[in-house]
């Protein structure tokens, strides 16, 4: 709790000052240039040693310099402007997950350094256990992007355990939103940035940057909105199975408080969405509710770019160079179930276990089938927390674990090899915001069985020539 005393302290600090707008503008301006002033060493010496690790790559041709070389040009090619020779912040604390929102992460990274390739992207990452090497390495393996690493640096935060929602065990929106600012400053110390992106959805970060330095252009990549109608109608859903952990929970006294704190909430995330200068979003579901949120707030603030869909990077091309999809390959499948997805709650790894158990069971003559469907179950983990889950999830397949293979932390080329092989995928996630695995699945052929909701739904399993492209369940 010492993140929310903090910020009460500060917070009570400036209403007792009874600091007007004008007032608290200036304070944060004067608070910016004396960072930008402690921080300019730190950003010469960065800027130098990224034109230093180029040089000796050029001149050694190493082979980080000729797998650089060798990254397609993008379509329609991005014209490079090498008049920008600033710092490019990437906020993003979990930076070497594994996940889409990570693919998403250094697809930019890598469009900014063809754009722009005398720039220094910083990442503000939490991952204090992985080296640059290690981190360039996982992105090459993991995402098959490769990146110039003499123009990439991490920039490692102390605060990154306070957004964690287990730190915040009530009040979770509204403290993990507050302790973002305090992560925010811890980043902003270590380097100011020229230009300042928040992809993994801290938009009070954003706010904090424009208090700091107005005149920074901000970015957001939105993947799922810190809150939703849909989060506030779910707490009287009569089905609580795959909802979240407060659907179903809205009657009673504690249920009208619960919603009208987050009715509260969903005010002030509106407020912090209009200082934003350019929204992006992954889907049509999330460009929706941040329209709904931050649409109104943004036109107050006078923000000129309206909130556009920026699908996330898939590797289409290569699945379809890779797998192709012809009478061949497709005696080449197995029975088996996969599911691409990080080892997290709101994945529904257990519903899907659970339905997969069902199924084993419903249809007898599946014993005789040889080799048996098998569910493939293909994540990253994060942290310990995600290892205890994954150990759970093997307890609960103990039954099926004939059937069931967990492959954690897999490569490109396992992943690959899955997609080849696999004849159905599967994504249990309610109102998930997008689905790069769904894309995925499509793309190499797979049968593909989702929820009846988000990305999807309105996105990718969408008819073509009034023809269905796959299959939805619902609760």
């Amino acid at each position: 709790m010492l993140a929310f005393t903090m910020l009460a302290v500060l917070l009570a600090t400036l209403l007792a000052l009874g600091l007007t707008p004008y007032t608290w503008r200036l304070v944060g301006r004067a608070c910016g240039a004396q960072i930008k002033s402690k921080t300019a060493q730190r950003r010469r010496l960065l800027l130098e040693r990224a034109i230093n690790e180029e040089k000796i790559q050029q001149d050694s041709g190493t082979p980080s310099d000729e797998e650089w070389e060798k990254v397609p040009a993008s379509s329609p090619p991005i014209q490079p402007d090498e008049s920008f020779h600033g710092v490019v912040g990437f906020f993003h604390p979990f930076c070497n997950a594994g996940g889409g929102g990570e693919r998403v992460l250094f697809a930019a990274i890598l469009a900014t350094q063809q754009r722009y390739p005398n720039s220094l992207c910083v990442v503000y990452t939490g991952d204090h256990d992985a080296s640059k090497e290690q981190i360039v390495a996982n992105v090459r393996n993991r995402f098959n992007i490769h990146l110039n690493s003499a123009r990439v640096c991490f920039l490692y935060l102390s605060t990154r355990e306070y957004v964690l929602p287990s730190k915040w065990p009530h009040f979770t929106l509204l403290g993990q939103s507050l302790a973002s600012i305090l992560v925010a400053w811890d980043a902003f110390t270590l380097l100011a940035p020229d230009i300042f992106i928040d992809t993994m959805g801290y938009a009070f970060t954003l706010a904090t940057c424009k208090w700091l330095f107005p005149a920074v252009p901000t970015g957001a990549y939105v993947h799922y909105p810190t809150i939703s109608t849909d989060m506030l109608s779910s707490l009287h859903d009569d089905v609580t199975s795959a909802r979240g952990a407060n659907a179903g929970k809205g009657a009673g006294l504690r249920g009208k408080a619960k919603q009208f704190y987050w009715e509260m909430f969903a005010k002030l995330y509106s407020w912090v969405g209009g200082n934003v200068d350019v929204v992006m979003t992954n889907s049509s579901w999330t460009q929706n509710h941040v329209s709904q949120l931050w649409g109104k707030s943004r036109t107050n603030q006078g923000k000129q770019h309206a909130i556009s869909v920026v699908y996330p990077p898939c590797a289409v091309g290569e699945l379809e160079q890779k797998i192709p999809v012809d009478e061949a390959s497709e005696k080449a499948r197995t029975r088996n179930l996969l599911y691409i997805a990080q080892f997290r709650p709101e994945k529904c790894h257990q519903m899907i276990i659970d339905a997969f158990r069902a199924f084993l069971k419903s249809y007898k003559h599946l014993s005789e089938l040889d080799p048996k469907p098998k569910l493939i179950l293909v994540g990253s983990v994060r942290d310990d927390s995600d290892e205890k889950r994954v150990y759970k999830l093997r307890l609960q397949a103990q039954e099926i674990k004939e059937n069931v293979e967990f492959v954690v932390n897999a490569k490109w080329p396992q992943i690959l090899d899955y997609l080849k092989t696999s004849s159905v995928g599967v994504n249990g996630m309610w109102n998930e915001h997008f689905g790069i695995g769904v894309v995925e699945y499509q793309a190499a052929g797979l049968i593909s069985v989702v929820n009846d909701s988000g990305g999807p739904k309105v996105d990718i399993v969408v008819p073509i020539d009034g023809k269905p492209t796959g299959m939805f369940m619902s609760e």
